[in-house]
């Protein structure tokens, strides 16, 4: 094993005529971002760096994915697959997967336990990740996901081990000595039995402790505590988003006005993921609305990490990272399975950004 020690988010906003194009280099950064002097500062510094971090990933609560592709979903009946994939999986894993892809260096903590665990480090050694694992007792999870010709995906997760008071600390401690060298330190899913629902926070308050980025990808109690230590950027999809604030969302301005509320309880930025409307940037230097133009949907296994791995590669602030995170979810969505793009799978100019926020525009999959 290669060790180190110790809902689809695209949209169809292209023939929208408020809508401004915005195209990636080979780097996952705007062309438009680098050259336009109305963009930001933030985001044109971030283009600059010549020697970006590592991104560190921490899934808590990994699995072993196995995808079948079928016709249809029957109830009772027996279905013939007509592809199937088994991958390593975990929101983390799936970050780590794509900037791996993406040809940058990432390192994944990760508690691994029995025969899946140790499939899971295998096949990320084979993918070339660098894993950081923490032995625990409990076998690691494996999820079984069932994408339908139609793009509808049917996803069963299973809850994962409890991890002791000693393998807590040791995930911890290993959290810590591998964000010496860390850019961004991506915190991202469930967590298993055992983790209070403080224990992001915690990671939060030792990460920027010791000077390291965070972004975080979780919901719930989780991320509401986590909240009072200010990450960096918070990325809620459109579920998880009206779950934190307490009411449903109808339209793009609701979910505007919902991650505003966000930032007031602690988050830095938020990255919102509002299914195939596109996705939301909210940040103190302004608020920019994403889409893109999907040809066929195979599958949203993972497509939301594609993004946030995206956004990080691309500085992790700014209509730039926003515009690469669009475009890696976009691309993740037509691939099989949990497959992560490469930037050969990218599709800029079917990506656009705007200022000019679709307030009023009802979402196709309201959340009531």
């Amino acid at each position: 094993m290669s060790s180190t020690s110790g809902t689809s988010p695209s949209g169809t906003g292209m023939n929208n005529p408020g809508l401004n194009k915005a195209g990636l280099n080979k780097a996952g950064l705007s062309d438009e971002g680098l050259s336009n002097p109305g963009l930001n500062k933030a985001d044109r510094s971030n283009a600059d760096r010549s020697h970006p971090g590592v991104i560190l990933t921490v899934t808590p609560n990994p699995s072993l994915d196995r995808t079948y592709e079928v016709p249809s979903l029957d109830r009772g009946e027996v279905i013939r697959a007509t592809g199937e994939r088994m991958d390593p999986g975990g929101k983390g894993v799936n970050v780590s997967r794509a900037v791996s892809a993406a040809g940058r260096r990432t390192v994944a903590v990760l508690p691994l336990g029995g025969a899946p665990g140790a499939l899971v480090a295998d096949l990320l050694d084979a993918q070339g990740i660098e894993v950081a694992p923490v032995p625990v007792a409990g076998a690691t999870r494996s999820n079984i996901a069932l994408a339908e010709s139609d793009g509808v995906l049917t996803k069963i997760n299973a809850p994962g081990p409890e991890l002791s008071s000693e393998e807590q600390e040791l995930l911890l401690e290993t959290v810590r000595e591998q964000s010496r060298d860390a850019d961004w330190i991506a915190c991202c899913g469930s967590l298993p039995r055992g983790l209070a629902p403080s224990w992001y926070a915690e990671v939060v308050a030792r990460a920027h402790a010791g000077g390291a980025r965070i972004a975080l990808d979780t919901s719930g109690r989780a991320l509401l505590e986590a909240l009072r230590e200010r990450p960096d950027v918070v990325k809620p999809n459109a579920e998880e988003l009206a779950e934190a604030v307490g009411r449903p969302l109808a339209t793009v301005g609701d979910a505007v006005k919902a991650a505003e509320e966000l930032r007031e309880m602690g988050a830095r930025a938020v990255l919102a993921s509002l299914g195939a409307d596109g996705q939301l940037l909210v940040e103190d230097t302004g608020t920019w609305f994403a889409s893109a133009r999907v040809d066929v949907v195979r599958s949203n296994v993972g497509a939301g990490d594609s993004s946030l791995a995206g956004f990080l590669i691309a500085g992790g602030s700014g209509p730039a990272a926003l515009a690469s995170a669009v475009a890696h979810g976009a691309a993740a969505v037509q691939l099989p399975g949990s497959v992560m793009p490469t930037p050969a799978d990218l599709d800029p100019a079917a990506v656009t950004v705007t200022a000019e926020v679709p307030v009023d525009r009802e979402l196709k999959e309201p959340v009531s």
